[in-house]
């Protein structure tokens, strides 16, 4: 026979709906942005403004990359250097779950004009590159300018398409298939600042450039969505480039 005791401990436990019992909470997401010490500081104002680009814009993007981190860490720095061609901010993915800005403050206008201009573009590439794995150190991807060609372009074309946001630093040239031809006969150990950053022959960013004539070309002949596109592998995004560009 059962104790009554325990009888009725039984008893109210079965009594209790499921929903009462304790359960494991989901993680949440969190976003930490952090201030770096540099050549020229940011103001009080700055900051704030900044801040509240960058947080923003990561709540627009996990609702479209579920893929990201739950833990994002983004750190600014002041960019004593003209960027104007990409809107006054460049970035980069450095590890799986964090990222590097860096907002010009030679920018017509400043700071404040910089950030309205690129912050926003800047994140939502480098957010693209979180999310897919294509990041300095951890990177999922391997050698070959092609792949960095297909990435970089889906985030150029995805931080296009959502902010609306183009620059002319990423715009492809007309000949830029011969780009990629060019770039799909490249060895695997060929140089990636010469054909991702500056070529001998004096052509900028080839890489980014035909990558994202390239992106664009799959999202043509497959009718995809830059964010389903950015699901998929390299192998599966050459197929849907057109033959005729390989």
């Amino acid at each position: 026979m059962c104790d009554p005791i325990r009888l009725s401990l039984i008893l109210c436990l079965l009594a209790l709906p499921a929903t009462g019992l304790p359960q494991s909470a989901a993680p949440e997401a969190d976003l930490l942005v952090v201030f770096a010490a540099g050549g020229s500081s940011f103001s009080a104002a700055e900051k704030i403004h900044i801040e509240n680009i960058i947080r923003q814009t990561e709540t627009e993007v996990r609702a479209l990359l579920p893929r990201l981190p739950d833990l994002i860490k983004v750190t600014v720095f002041p960019l004593d250097r003209d960027v104007s061609s990409v809107g006054g901010v460049v970035g980069s993915a450095d590890t799986p779950n964090t990222v590097s800005i860096r907002i010009s403050t030679r920018f017509e206008g400043g700071v404040i004009a910089a950030s309205n201009t690129g912050l926003a573009a800047a994140l939502y590439h480098e957010f693209n590159h979180l999310a897919r794995g294509w990041i300095i150190e951890g990177n999922q991807f391997g050698p070959g300018i092609p792949s960095a060609a297909i990435n970089e372009g889906l985030a150029n074309v995805f931080s296009e398409t959502h902010p609306r946001t183009a620059f002319a630093g990423n715009a492809s040239p007309e000949n830029a298939c011969q780009w990629w031809h060019e770039i799909n006969t490249l060895p695997l150990e060929a140089n990636y600042g010469d054909w991702m950053v500056r070529h001998p022959d004096g052509r900028d960013a080839i890489g980014y450039r035909a990558g994202s004539y390239v992106i664009r070309q799959a999202l043509a002949n497959s009718g995809l969505s830059i964010v389903a596109l950015s699901n998929r592998s390299i192998t599966e995004i050459r197929q849907l480039i057109s033959s005729s560009q390989e």
